[in-house]
């Protein structure tokens, strides 16, 4: 699947999806958020993904929000022409919202790999993203102040659970710039590697070789983690072990591994 703003292909179980505007450094128009929202309602109900690679075509991860919606806003328009920010129309969230809260909600790990720059709403997207792989010279930035806005594409609610909260307003107060390392330390990327994309496809294909119940039931009680109380993580670990265990895909993986073949998993 290959439209004018992204691509899809999905070899062997692990989506490659890519943002497909070089030209722009994959900057986030109109077509482009529409773009990523059908890939995202692609991906959601296919039971072959056991994993999504996210990365950028050309010498940049995203840009952010394109300059001419930008521009756009100063004469009495909308970011997006199309669609209500003030609206619900994607569960808890808007259309900007959903572009990084769907990676998240997606059932199976999304790993972003990122190189060039992901400032604003492509540093946002980068955030929804299980894991994330940055190159090293990557900049990134919290960059909505510098054009009189806040970060409103679920980055306030996403960084919170990765950085210090001092660190978040520093860098969101300033807009200042940083760098791949700096990413590292605050906790907002996962490894600095040469490749990202080759290395989110190592792992996406390592994630792939897992029971899908098993990764699908993981990635839920991560996500139900980091807003739930303790009692109610716990209860929600027993619920899914529960149903897991005796499941065709779990004996499965105990039988593959004692005879130390690859395993033949059931996708119904």
């Amino acid at each position: 699947m290959t439209n004018d703003r992204v691509s899809l292909s999905i070899p062997n179980g692990v989506a490659d999806v890519r943002l497909n505007r070089p030209d722009k450094l994959n900057a986030l128009d109109p077509a482009m958020f529409t773009a990523i929202a059908d890939v995202g309602a692609r991906l959601k109900d296919d039971r072959r993904v056991r994993a999504v690679v996210l990365s950028g075509e050309g010498q940049a991860f995203c840009a952010g929000l394109d300059m001419e919606r930008l521009i756009a806003t100063t004469e009495g328009e909308s970011i997006l022409p199309f669609a209500d920010l003030g609206q619900r129309t994607h569960g808890i969230a808007n259309l900007a919202q959903h572009l990084v809260w769907l990676w998240r909600e997606l059932p199976v790990p999304v790993i972003a790999a990122v190189h060039g720059i992901a400032f604003g709403g492509g540093f946002q997207l980068m955030l929804g993203a299980d894991i994330r792989y940055l190159a090293p010279a990557t900049r990134l930035a919290i960059i909505e102040a510098k054009w009189g806005l806040v970060p409103d594409m679920t980055g306030t609610q996403l960084m919170r659970h990765l950085a210090r909260e001092d660190v978040v307003r520093e860098l969101t107060y300033t807009a200042r710039v940083f760098s791949a390392d700096e990413a590292l330390g605050y906790g907002f990327a996962t490894r600095i590697v040469e490749d990202p994309r080759a290395a989110a496809l190592e792992t996406a294909r390592a994630i792939a070789d897992r029971s899908p119940d098993a990764i699908r039931a993981a990635k839920r009680l991560i996500n139900l983690a980091a807003d739930c109380d303790a009692a109610t993580g716990l209860a929600a670990e027993t619920a899914e072990q529960k149903s897991l265990l005796g499941t065709p895909n779990h004996i499965e993986a105990v039988r593959a591994n004692l005879e130390r073949r690859p395993p033949q998993w059931s996708f119904a």
